[in-house]
């Protein structure tokens, strides 16, 4: 039985001078219980699809057109009001990028409650038993601290599994799930991607599940349906997409899926220059309630870092969520203020690519500005220079020069996160810290990112600390990698050796997750 249907549905937006169509005459249905992958590249039209079937393009200047049928209602004919209830009751969310979907100013607790706030009448006793079961479901532990903690006490893995709890709450009839593992590293996503599975069985949840990760949707999604510029171009069995496409776009999509090898790479990696030196760093958060740190009322994340960086160096940085990867990179771009030991850099302009480019990217100003601030602040380039130097820019990220008169709004996540790392290369830094930054981007774009990122590193003497939790990624890109489990360390070495023969059991465990 069709829970989710969607019928001759497109979407243009008049903003620009022309109108602009993001979803072009696009049908599927998704039935009870199934689970239906929607793949393609960033800017493909899978998330304003999403967007639209959740009723969320109401202020986005949105022109659209056929039917988005939920559970036999078309939902393009309902009231404000009456989809309002539909939200969140019947139809459930994971976004993107949970920094900017999560209210900074409210608990944990009180967020993933939300749904039951709204539409039942459960006591607040219930609710909170309720929300922390669902905490507990969404593979967290420590529940009681993460139902109390606000969302920037979380790592950016343990704020996307809130959001997927959230979701789920209420067990709706139609599940969007846009992106739901992107933050989370090999281990958790299993088992969230296990949980979303039983679900959708155990209660008829209809899923749409949206991935730039084909061998994600692969493993999860029966049916799929691949999107190209607003169209869809290809549907049937994700088995004989992946073992017989017949589109060229599929194809190419399915050769970028990154795999454990490693391209040969006779130049020297390194030099003798150290351009970051840490020794002995600990790091602490304050205490859940406590409104001034003390260090009798302190959470302790960070164990004893010692690395040094030397110069044209990438290091990967890998490790679950929650291991302290993040909090190591604002340690050292000193953005953490609660900690101890020594960082010194010989570098100038040490700059970041942040996981949730959404929340790093100013939503008031558009591409051209933000890409302009850092060369108005720490350069004497006249306006003319600096145009040219964001027109080279946008090229080398691979955006079209029309992006650059459009807010962050305006953009897909993929575009937003090419926008974010192109922000943060041009001043050309001597030092980088990308913590995740192909995390959001579809396996075609995310090849070309990296090809960049890497040449960069060859070229420019730059030294990358990259963080992410795909060990694909860790593997094409690194010179040494470094494991990290519970603030700490646990193994180091170049990524031939490391991943051949790893030592820690912990390492053992996050190879056996990525297949490798």
């Amino acid at each position: 039985m069709a829970v989710f249907e969607v019928k001759d549905l497109s979407i243009i937006f008049h903003d620009e001078k022309e109108p602009m169509t993001v979803v072009d005459n696009l049908s599927f249905t998704v039935n009870k219980g199934e689970i239906m992958g929607l793949v393609g590249e960033s800017g493909s039209g899978k998330t304003m699809t999403a967007l639209a079937a959740a009723g969320l393009l109401g202020d986005r200047k949105a022109e659209i057109k056929g039917q988005i049928i939920i559970d036999g209602k078309d939902i393009l004919s309902v009231s404000a009001e009456e989809m309002r209830k539909i939200r969140g009751s019947q139809v459930g969310m994971i976004f993107q990028e949970p920094m900017t979907s999560l209210d900074p100013a409210k608990t944990v607790g009180w967020q993933v409650e939300e749904a039951l706030m709204l539409h039942t009448e459960l006591s607040k006793e219930d609710r909170r038993a309720k929300a922390l079961k669902a905490i507990k479901e969404a593979g967290l532990t420590d529940c009681e601290r993460i139902y109390n903690s606000y969302p920037h006490q979380l790592s950016g893995g343990q704020r996307q599994r809130v959001m997927i709890a959230a979701a789920l709450i209420t067990k709706p009839k139609l599940l969007l799930a846009d992106e739901p593992t992107t933050a989370l590293d090999v281990t958790v996503q299993k088992q969230i991607l296990d949980l979303l599975k039983e679900q959708c069985m155990a209660h008829g949840i209809a899923v749409l599940f949206i991935s730039h990760d084909l061998s994600l949707v692969r493993s999860m999604c029966e049916r799929m349906i691949v999107m190209q510029n607003g169209r869809a171009i290809e549907e049937g069995t994700s088995e004989n997409i992946f073992t017989s496409p017949k589109m060229p776009y599929t194809k190419e999509l399915i050769e970028a899926v990154p795999k454990f090898e490693r391209e040969c790479d006779s130049e020297k990696s390194a030099g003798n220059e150290t351009v970051l030196t840490i020794s002995g760093l600990s790091a602490f958060y304050p205490q859940t309630g406590g409104k001034i740190f003390s260090r009798k009322r302190k959470v302790q994340t960070l164990f004893d870092i010692s690395l040094d960086v030397k110069k044209g160096e990438i290091i990967g940085l890998a490790g679950e969520s929650g291991s302290g990867k993040s909090t190591l990179a604002r340690c050292i771009l000193d953005l953490h203020r609660y900690k101890t030991g020594e960082i010194r850099h010989n570098t100038k302009y040490p700059q970041m690519v942040f996981q949730d480019a959404g929340s790093s990217l100013n939503p008031s100003k558009t591409v051209e500005w933000i890409l302009e601030e850092p060369l108005k602040n720490c350069t004497s380039l006249n306006a003319e220079r600096r145009r040219e130097c964001v027109t080279e820019m946008l090229y080398l990220v691979k955006l079209p020069d029309e992006l650059r008169k459009r807010r962050p709004g305006q953009l897909s996540g993929g575009q937003r996160q090419r926008v974010s790392i192109a922000a943060a290369l041009m001043l050309k830094p001597g030092f980088l810290i990308a913590d995740e930054p192909v995390s959001a981007l579809d396996v075609t774009v995310q090849k070309q990112i990296l090809s960049l990122m890497k040449e960069i590193a060859r070229e420019t003497g730059v030294s990358v600390l990259l963080i992410s939790h795909d060990l694909r990624v860790v593997y094409q890109m690194c010179d040494r990698v470094l494991i990290m489990k519970n603030g700490r360390i646990v193994e180091e070495g170049n990524p031939l050796e490391l991943y051949k023969n790893p030592k820690h059991p912990y390492t053992k465990e996050l190879l056996d997750s990525a297949g490798a």
